[in-house]
């Protein structure tokens, strides 16, 4: 029986990618799986097909004999056929299958598995000032460091690691289950590929011991409370050798006496005496870059908000400073004695004379009050 093109079985053009073989070889053995279509020989049938096909064009070089001979450049029966590794049954049918569905069922081919540290995370409080302006601080982190006796490797000096005699060295092993071939993290080496067979008496065979390691956290201006800074390598080292992990300082900005930050803002409330806001004048202004001046204009009232331009912070990401907003409450005069109080009830009553509108806020306050009790009436 002449066998059918094997573009044809796969359904795809003569120039298909590999991506497209692989994809369309999904499909197909998917639909024609004998565990889909249990008792039906025909299925059987085309998925060995489908199988045999792939494993002609997924191949490189058996690929262009292919499309060179056609079926005479790969079948070992015929004369000057590819025939090394080819068998038509579909007995390699475990590394394909294991290629193409690898990635679903956690196998797939490659070497033994690197291990890797574990990641560590930190908290560094700082002040307001060294979020807004940058700062350098020495930390000291408990972490698993490489072993200094066995250089990592988890063996006694002299001695290193050997082959697991499990899986050859891979990490993994392969699990059959009918047409199906999974593959799984080898279970005597954990995915390592190597076994120790006289471990290292310091480190106890993992190739790491605890150490309180002192680091310097280069802190960025205008970084904010949850930013994090990132450490390569400077996470748990690995067991038995392979990559540490990295070190992430989250950031925690402590609250401070005077401002408040709110993005790339600064915020300060700031007390006015009664007579400086009644008649104006000028308060001296604390910034993270010194003092400024603000005038008080005449007849401030208390909660009013100033601006100060560019008196903010530079956010780390980028972007223009923020601003300095001030806010100005009034303080009301304690402590008064009895000629302070005299004065007082004296002004009170020249500013009841005259004509309105010396306490606007009050006013309308009382107005609309009025106004609330007539409606009710």
């Amino acid at each position: 029986m002449a066998k059918r093109d094997y573009y044809e079985v796969l359904g795809v053009a003569r120039g298909a990618s590999e991506d497209e073989i692989k994809k369309a070889y999904r499909k197909a053995a998917m639909k024609h799986h004998p565990d889909r279509n249990d008792g039906d020989a025909k299925a059987e049938e085309k998925f060995k097909e489908v199988n045999e096909a792939y494993e002609i064009l997924s191949n490189s070089e058996k690929r262009a004999a292919y499309d060179a001979h056609g079926h005479a450049g790969v079948d070992p029966s015929m004369a000057g056929g590819f025939g090394a590794g080819f068998n038509p049954g579909g007995a390699s049918f475990n590394d394909i299958f294991g290629d193409v569905f690898g990635d679903i069922f956690g196998g797939g081919r490659g070497g033994q598995r690197s291990s890797r540290g574990a990641d560590l995370r930190y908290t560094l409080e700082i002040s307001l000032e060294d979020a807004v302006h940058g700062a350098k601080v020495t930390i000291k982190v408990p972490t698993l460091v490489a072993c200094e006796s066995c250089d990592g490797s988890g063996a006694r000096r002299g001695s290193k690691p050997v082959p697991c005699t499990t899986c050859g060295g891979r990490g993994e092993v392969r699990m059959q289950q009918g047409f199906f071939s999974v593959q799984q993290t080898c279970p005597s080496c954990r995915g390592r590929g190597q076994t120790i067979k006289d471990p290292c008496p310091d480190c106890r065979g993992q190739g790491r011991t605890e150490k309180v390691k002192s680091l310097e956290v280069k802190i960025p201006a205008g970084v904010d409370s949850g930013d994090r800074i990132r450490l390569a390598g400077e996470g748990e080292a690995a067991p038995q050798g392979g990559a540490p992990g990295d070190l992430y300082v989250q950031i925690a900005v402590k609250e401070h006496k005077l401002f408040k930050r709110e993005g790339a803002d600064l915020f300060c409330e700031v007390p006015v005496a009664f007579v400086d806001a009644a008649l104006g004048g000028e308060l001296e202004i604390p910034t993270l870059d010194g003092r400024v001046k603000l005038k008080i204009p005449e007849g401030t009232q208390s909660g009013r908000m100033f601006r100060l331009r560019g008196k903010g912070v530079s956010p780390v990401r980028g972007g223009g400073p923020g601003d300095m907003l001030v806010r100005v409450m009034v303080e009301t005069p304690v402590k008064l004695n009895k000629h302070q109080k005299e004065l007082l009830r004296d002004f009170q009553a020249s500013l009841e004379a005259e004509s309105p509108g010396h306490s606007p806020q009050k006013e309308s306050f009382f107005s609309a009050v009025r106004s609330f009790f007539e409606g009710r009436g």
